[in-house]
């Protein structure tokens, strides 16, 4: 038997051997270089801290008893700080179905994130005071290392705070407001609808506070790009045109507000009439107020915007979009790894491409040219009215409902939340994006919804409208979010948390699944699975040819025209979204590459014991995780299945 001496000299002698490597890999070659005995030295550390945890499993031992209550003791602590932060958001309750501060807005000022964060880390410092790590099971040990994984996430997030824009054409607070009331603020007793006015009444101190972020943002240099502000403003005058302002019609908030009472059971006219008056004279002495004042600033500033597009202008500008990029693949990618990825994967989808057009019969290996064919065939397009619409709504309806029929053959864990398809409201539907989905709410009343934006009906061709709908509907969004929102014994915060990579990455791989069962059998349905694919693909290049290369709108345009068969509407709805997210559409590709990854790691290793459904289930049934816990995640089921006789 070797003594510690011994081992310790064996250590340090393999460390020194692997310093050259080590030089060679580490992130800062140069200082890495510089300093072989400091990797030495943190080689020596890792060794004594695994020794440490090594000779603490190995003496300590826990009987099943001391686990269980441990891992109660724990998933009861997560709930309370869940519902603590929970209780700082009055959109969140109501998003989650709870009626508590029903008629506040959530504190937008800069003090509310600082009480936010101060909350988090009371919150660490209790659960490493009162909770032994050690004496968990394994589904508690994933709650705590994913409870400090989000508390990490609020906490490097603060410094960046102001690197973004709370009013812009894809989710800003002038469209968000009445998009909340609309689609989350259930009106079921007068109660609610006296929250509903107070919400109005509200909304003037809420806009004061996001012009206040506004002028922030502005002393910093932190200004949307001048492409934005003509959507902004028409979208605001959408808000506040119609009665009870002036012209005809109504107003977005007016006439839902008045059909919710409408639908409301047991309330008599003279109630619904005080009612409706108090949500005129909130509208017309608060609401249109409000959004005036935003104008008015917008207006002034949109004298002072440029056209330089991307993050890389915000101050440290690089080092935001790095942080920003890590944030959403949950990897440590460069932009330069993120940019080639993108360049490799569209070449290879472009090579997919051409056999379906080879299968069609197209005339030549002119990809260009048959994109534009796809762009310029009206078969490829419902007409742009009403009865049109409405067929794409349907035939996206009858989608889902068809693979619905068929989930037993992929997947363990089957979602009891329903869906619903909706076009996008026309108060917004000029700005907002293709596509997107609303959770449920955990109570059940309220279905996921898949929004569809119908405005330009060239911008939805029909061969794309399958895999779309996998990947809004069944068995993408709607499935992942509504199993993760009904998982039992998981603390609220993994039923709710997210991240970008995890969530649309599998949004992403399940519009592939759906081929491996025999779906698409229209060769234009399959090449319109690969176009959804190729502009993810592209994304990786443009997001970061904005925000880190310098590219211009336009070269980001082209890039994508020349790329993708996406009309042109779509295309430059698309660039206008990155631009004011940056790095968000990043995690699309990089998370469906390493779930694909993951699954082929499965099948090399346990070949005739490999299961997709049960695959499926180890990806879904932990809810969402970061692309690094979800590898061991998969790894440790794969040790489990290896075992099995």
């Amino acid at each position: 038997m070797k003594t510690s001496r011994r081992i310790l000299f064996d250590f340090l002698s393999l460390a020194m051997a692997f310093v050259p490597y080590l030089c060679s890999t580490f992130k800062n070659k140069a200082l890495a270089a510089a300093n072989p005995l400091r990797l030495t030295f943190l080689l020596l550390i890792l060794f004594a801290s695994s020794c440490r945890q090594d000779s603490k499993s190995s003496v300590k031992k826990f009987t099943p008893e001391e686990v269980t209550a441990e891992s109660a003791k724990a998933n009861a602590f997560f709930d309370r700080c869940f519902d603590e932060m929970v209780d700082l958001d009055p959109e969140l309750q109501t998003y989650l179905g709870i009626k508590k501060d029903y008629g506040q807005w959530t504190d937008r000022s800069d003090s509310f994130q600082v009480k936010r964060n101060e909350l988090a880390r009371r919150q660490m410092e209790e659960l490493k005071k009162s909770v032994e790590f050690d004496k968990l099971d394994d589904q508690a040990r994933l709650s705590y290392r994913l409870f400090e994984h989000d508390a990490q996430e609020l906490f490097d997030a603060f410094p960046w705070r102001y690197h973004n824009y709370p009013v812009n054409q894809m989710d800003g607070v002038q469209s968000g407001i009445p998009a909340f009331l609309i689609n989350m603020h259930r009106i079921d007793a007068v109660g609610d609808a006296e929250a509903y006015v107070q919400r109005l009444k509200g909304i003037g101190p809420l806009m004061d506070q996001v012009l206040d972020g506004l002028r922030v943002r502005d002393s910093l240099g932190i200004i949307p790009p001048r492409f934005v502000y003509p959507m902004v403003m028409n979208d605001c005058r959408n808000v506040i045109s119609g009665y009870p302002f002036s012209g005809s019609g109504k107003c977005p908030l007016y006439e839902d507000f008045s059909k919710k009472l409408s639908a409301m059971k047991g309330i008599d006219g003279s109630k619904i009439a005080r009612l409706q008056g108090e949500a005129s004279r909130a509208l017309v002495e608060v609401v249109k107020p409000a959004y005036e004042r935003l104008m008015a600033y917008l207006k002034e500033q949109e004298k002072r915007a440029k056209e330089d597009d991307g993050a890389w202008k915000f101050p440290k500008g690089n080092e935001f979009y790095r942080y920003a990029l890590e944030k959403t693949t949950t990897t440590n990618m460069t932009p330069e790894q993120v940019f080639d990825t993108g360049l490799r994967e569209v070449k290879r989808i472009h090579d997919e491409m051409r056999k379906i057009m080879e299968q069609v019969k197209w005339r030549d290996h002119n990809i260009s040219a048959f994109f534009s064919y796809l762009r310029d065939d009206p078969k490829f397009y419902f007409p742009d009215t009403r009865d049109g619409k409405e067929n794409y709504r349907l035939l996206a309806t009858g989608i889902i409902d068809t693979m619905r029929q068929h989930l037993d053959e992929l997947f363990v864990t089957k979602p009891k939340a329903t869906i619903v398809v909706k076009p996008v409201e026309p108060f917004r539907e000029q700005s907002a994006g293709g596509a997107f989905y609303e959770d449920p709410s955990e109570d059940g009343k309220r279905p996921g919804t898949y929004y569809i934006n119908l405005y330009n009906m060239k911008d939805q061709p029909i061969y794309q409208a399958e895999a779309l709908a996998y990947h809004e509907g069944i068995p993408g969004h709607h499935m992942q979010i509504a199993i993760a929102q009904e998982l039992k014994g998981v603390p609220k915060f993994r039923r709710h948390g997210g991240n970008v990579a995890y969530v649309e990455g599998w949004a992403l791989y399940s519009e592939l699944v759906p081929k491996e069962i025999g779906f698409y059998k229209d060769p234009y349905s399959d090449f319109g699975r690969l176009s959804n694919e190729v502009f993810r693909a592209a994304r990786l290049v443009v997001d970061v040819g904005i925000h880190y290369k310098k590219w211009t709108r336009t070269q980001a345009f082209e890039y994508f025209l020349k790329n993708t068969p996406n009309p042109e509407g779509d295309c430059r709805k698309e660039i206008d979204r990155y631009i004011v997210w940056p790095g968000q559409a990043t995690g699309y590709k990089i998370g469906m590459l390493r779930i694909l990854e993951l699954r082929a790691m499965a099948q090399r290793e346990l070949g005739p014991k490999f299961d997709l459904r049960e695959f499926h289930d180890v990806i879904l049934t932990n809810g969402p995780l970061p692309l690094n816990i979800l590898g061991e995640q998969v790894r440790v089921w794969i040790e489990q299945k290896k075992s099995e006789q």
